[in-house]
């Protein structure tokens, strides 16, 4: 049986690039630019919550290394360096070898390098630290959201939860449109272009991944602010098409997880330059609500003008549930 250090070899270890010390060492160096603040995250998925048993390797690492890099783009930075926490049931190595292979693909489409990590034995469980760069004082927070800011989302939320549920044996999906809602969950793209480009222009902003509800309430928890949806102007049709019915998708789109899309705010007078955007980084860009000036205020205004109240839900991690809205 290999001991650590050699899976850590024949799997993670390659050359360093930009770190000054990379995998091999007890630590690794590395040097932030000049004028940049160092910015960290770090996100955990387990066998059973995160991901189901027998899931494929390749793509559990590219999501381990994708969630990171999202948070990296909420916050409007440039991911550098990732450290990666691996504990396996087994040393099974051509699971091992797809599983790097994985995270290599997803480290080189956004210039990312690996610098160290450890491994261990037990239940699975993939955990990822990424280290990026911001100009000093450019990030963009959770707490800037202003009364009168428009409220965008980026792609098409809630294809993750469908294409959970239709693994689950749930409702099934239309033919047509079900390896895309799969891809949506397996291989989330993070937005990185879209958050970097968000700097100066979003007041606040987030990762999608919990659901929109859930997480725009931590927005407003940060901004001690309120919001109101429209639904006239939520992206459902993408999900109606994909064989659900209309409730069933607004359900989805709100409550749903794992999309990793960009949720943020932004003034009105920027709506022809957000707008822009979405042509410039190949990303549909939707604007689905207003900031309310009332704290803690969340309701969405159905199509008679009325408005009712929605809770902040989202999945809930040591229960395992996803409450409804």
């Amino acid at each position: 049986m290999p001991s650590e250090f050699e899976l850590i070899a024949r799997h993670f270890q390659r050359p360093a690039r930009s770190a000054d010390l990379g995998v091999g060492d007890d630590a690794a160096l590395v040097r932030v630019s000049a004028g940049n603040q160092l910015v960290v995250s770090t996100d955990m998925l387990v066998e059973g919550t995160h991901f189901l048993a027998g899931a494929d390797p390749r793509q559990l690492g590219w999501k381990t290394i994708a969630v990171s890099v999202s948070d990296l783009a909420a916050m409007a930075a440039q991911p550098r360096w990732a450290t990666l926490a691996i504990s396996l049931p087994d040393d099974d190595d051509a699971w091992l070898a797809a599983f790097a292979d994985g995270v290599f693909a997803c480290c080189a489409s956004f210039d990312v390098e690996l610098v160290g990590g450890d491994t261990t034995r037990g239940p699975r469980n993939l955990c990822a630290t990424l280290f990026g760069e911001v100009p000093a004082g450019q990030a963009v927070t959770r707490a800037g959201a202003r009364p009168g800011d428009d409220i965008w989302i980026s792609g098409q939320p809630g294809r993750a939860a469908l294409a959970l549920t239709d693994l689950l044996g749930g409702q099934g999906l239309a033919a047509a449109c079900r390896q895309d809602f799969v891809e949506a969950l397996h291989g989330p793209r993070p937005r990185l272009a879209l958050g970097i480009a968000l700097r100066g222009l979003a007041s606040a902003m987030l990762d999608v991944s919990d659901g929109l509800l859930g997480d725009l309430a931590h927005i407003l928890e940060r901004s001690q602010v309120g919001a109101r949806l429209f639904d006239r102007l939520l992206p459902l049709q993408a999900l109606i098409e994909g064989g659900v019915g209309e409730e069933h998708a607004r359900r989805a789109l709100l409550g749903g997880g794992d999309d990793y899309e960009l949720l943020f705010c932004a003034a009105p007078s920027l709506r022809g330059r957000i707008s822009g955007l979405a042509e410039a980084v190949c990303t549909p860009l939707h604007r689905v609500g207003t900031v309310l000036a009332e704290a803690g205020r969340l309701e969405l205004e159905v199509g008679d003008g009325a408005c009712r109240p929605l809770a902040p839900i989202g999945f809930r991690h040591f229960t395992g549930e996803r409450d409804d809205y």
